[in-house]
């Protein structure tokens, strides 16, 4: 994918996410997220995976940062904190900071 499209659909995505995030903050409140996810089993499976799913974003994230030399730990705290914000931000920022490879990565 062109390093530009991919900037622009990530940038999306996060701000669109972000809008839905603070609506439904607004809605409900950061308690009131999780005091409706703890109502049931159904809750407590979404609230696994994304436990789940974002430990493994931070291992990647670790990982990425040791080999590019980034530094890694804001990101780790925003996704203990505020979930996919954190890789979201990680992506969006490397992105945004990285020179364009002088020939395209075929994998």
């Amino acid at each position: 994918m062109n390093r530009t499209v991919a900037l622009v659909v990530l940038g999306l995505i996060t701000l669109d996410f972000a809008a839905l995030t603070v609506y439904s903050m607004m809605e409900y409140g950061y308690v009131g997220l999780f005091e409706y996810q703890f109502a049931s089993s159904a809750g407590w499976q979404v609230l696994a995976d994304l436990v789940i799913v974002c430990t493994l974003a931070m291992a990647w994230m670790i990982a990425d940062a040791r080999r590019s030399g980034r530094t890694v730990w804001p990101y780790l705290l925003l996704t203990v904190f505020g979930g996919s914000f954190g890789p979201l931000l990680y992506l969006l920022v490397g992105l945004m900071s990285s020179r364009p490879a002088a020939r395209p990565v075929l994998a």
